[in-house]
């Protein structure tokens, strides 16, 4: 891990409240990274912040946004320059989903999953990335999903094109900062014990559809990804399970895999 003249490197992470992005932050602080939190919840951001300082002795600046508001990553950016803070390190993890079918759920959802999960991570990248370019080291993890490796399923229409276009603007970033000492890696996580599924409604489906062993810690999948990134590997999808599931997506023909995930959702009660 480089440090920079004399101060610890910084890290934003948004979706930081809860979850994946919550277990990140707990893994960074660990190795001394001083860390910036987002999301919109901002009593929650502050109790995290709380127990990463008594935890690990780093700096934990809270700033409250909600990036379904199409100004919030440059007024995010903004909020950050204003405070002086340099950021070496970016965790675009800030996501939500719907289950209720494309057509049974309001157009403004779609729209905020859309600026959340994909305008959000590219317009931050765009701010934050050029300044650790500059200084030869940053790095970037975008939290995408085994759902971009598969084909897209009924019920949650838009999710997993909207992980498949993190993965290959991930791809797509990393072929860029090669040898700038800037390392960008798309997370692909299975399904996972966070409250990601309480917030959409589909705890009880998803938990009594598919068996313990298909689930996987947050506090796993955290450690996965910081070990990935710092390997510099464009792509990690923790489980070994789930890499199986990922290759058979793409070796199965169109119709077979359709209808796995077809068999899928059917499970979910969602088509």
């Amino acid at each position: 891990m480089s440090r920079s003249a004399g101060r610890c490197p910084r890290i934003l992470i948004t979706g930081a409240s809860a979850g994946i992005g919550a277990a990140l932050a707990r893994v960074y602080a660990a190795r001394g990274w001083d860390l910036i939190l987002t999301a919109r919840r901002e009593s929650a951001l502050e109790a995290l912040a709380g127990e990463l300082r008594a935890a690990h002795g780093v700096g934990v600046v809270v700033i409250a946004a909600d990036l379904g508001d199409a100004d919030a990553p440059k007024t995010l950016f903004d909020a950050v320059a204003a405070r002086g803070l340099i950021v070496d390190g970016l965790i675009n993890n800030a996501g939500f989903s719907r289950t209720t079918g494309f057509l049974q759920t309001e157009p403004e959802a779609h729209e905020a999953m859309i600026r959340v999960m994909l305008t959000a991570p590219v317009a931050l990248s765009r701010l934050f990335l050029p300044a650790m370019v500059e200084r030869g080291f940053g790095r970037v993890i975008n939290v995408a999903s085994l759902a971009g490796q598969m084909p897209a399923t009924g019920g949650d229409t838009l999710y997993g094109p909207i992980k498949s276009f993190l993965i290959k603007a991930s791809q797509g970033l990393w072929l860029e900062t090669r040898g700038t000492g800037v390392h960008v890696t798309a997370l692909c996580p299975g399904y996972t014990l966070t409250e990601f599924h309480d917030v959409n409604g589909s705890r009880e489906q998803v938990t009594s559809a598919y068996p313990a062993w298909m689930w996987q810690t947050a506090e796993h999948v955290a450690r996965v990804a910081y070990d990935a990134c710092e390997a510099d590997r464009p792509r990690v999808t923790p489980g070994a399970m789930n890499n199986v599931l990922a290759a058979l997506g793409k070796l199965l023909p169109d119709g077979v895999a359709l209808r796995m995930v077809a068999g899928h959702a059917k499970r979910l009660g969602r088509i």
